[in-house]
């Protein structure tokens, strides 16, 4: 699909800094791919309830012991 929009150069040059992509197609189309990667992932809030994630699971026996 073929458009013409008008963006933040000073933006976009953070982007490609960041990304290490070099061209514009490349990081818009990186860019759509996280925004609905970002979009598609469950919110945690919405499992409960869901028999997904077990009651009795405790996050901070995996934490490493303070010194």
């Amino acid at each position: 699909m073929r458009t013409n929009i008008e963006l933040d150069r000073k933006l976009v040059r953070e982007a490609q800094q960041l990304s290490r992509i070099k061209t514009m197609r490349a990081l818009i189309h990186q860019a759509l791919l996280e925004f609905v990667g970002n979009r598609k992932r469950l919110d945690l809030r919405e499992l409960e309830g869901s028999n997904l994630l077990d009651p009795d699971y405790d996050h901070k026996v995996l934490r490493p012991p303070e010194i």
